[in-house]
């Protein structure tokens, strides 16, 4: 093959290989949109195909099915996640670095609200299984947000009794409510939403610093975790910490 076919044929592919990636996108943004607007559920693949105005068949040839295509969108969402939490996680003070992640956590569920709402909050999307190719990146932030906890349990800003996975569990759970009031918008005119989300993350803090005894059990069973996902490498059975 000559210099120029060879050339001819690679400016083929790239043309070939960003059309790909151009209808990819089109088909997670229109998903990602109908998922929130309609619910996982009412959702078809001939409705998404509708949407960008290609046929079903096409479709299926860039995801086998509705479940990988919502698969795909929890992948970005939780790239986006993890990219936001470790910007927010670079001070020399681990109790800084604490709160860092879980208001990152929250002000993603505002900046990214539809990628929110299907990785937390709506029951009727997949859960994420040991089978999904992406299942030891979401170990690894989860297990991230355990070490933080470690981290500040060390540095003397929580009782050495504290379990981090319980405490990763309330942080979250505190949150998860500010995140939700803040995307429905459910607060009166004039209210602070980040100020509530802010008022609830550190009086969570304040709590697990005072020595609140969690009643709380972190199930570490391999099937059960935060959104579906899995919990950390190591963590496979019921236990008191």
């Amino acid at each position: 093959m000559t210099t120029r076919r060879i050339a001819r044929f690679m400016g083929t592919k790239e043309r070939q290989d960003r059309e790909r990636q151009a209808v990819t996108a089109s088909i997670l943004n229109a998903a990602r949109d109908l998922f929130v607007a309609e619910g996982y559920q009412s959702v078809s693949i001939r409705k998404i195909a509708e949407r960008i105005e290609y046929s079903p068949a096409a479709i299926y040839s860039y995801f086998p099915g509705k479940d990988d295509i919502f698969l795909a969108l929890a992948a970005e969402g939780f790239h986006l996640l993890d990219e936001k939490v470790q910007s927010a996680m670079k001070t020399d003070s681990p109790l800084e670095n604490v709160r860092g992640c879980w208001w990152a956590f929250y002000e993603f569920s505002q900046e990214h609200p539809a990628y929110f709402l299907l990785m937390f909050v709506d029951q009727s999307v997949p859960r994420i299984t040991q089978e999904w190719e992406g299942f030891e990146f979401l170990q690894q932030m989860l297990t991230n947000a355990v070490t933080a906890i470690e981290k500040a349990i060390d540095a003397g800003a929580f009782p050495k009794t504290l379990s981090p996975n319980a405490a990763m569990h309330m942080l979250w759970a505190s949150l998860i409510g500010p995140a939700v009031v803040g995307i429905r918008h459910r607060l009166a005119t004039g209210e602070d939403y980040d100020a509530l989300a802010r008022d609830v993350l550190n009086a969570t803090i304040a709590g697990l610093q005072a020595g609140v005894t969690p009643t709380f059990v972190s199930c570490k069973c391999p099937e059960e975790g935060i959104a579906g996902a899995l919990v950390p490498a190591g963590v496979r059975r019921h236990e008191l910490e």
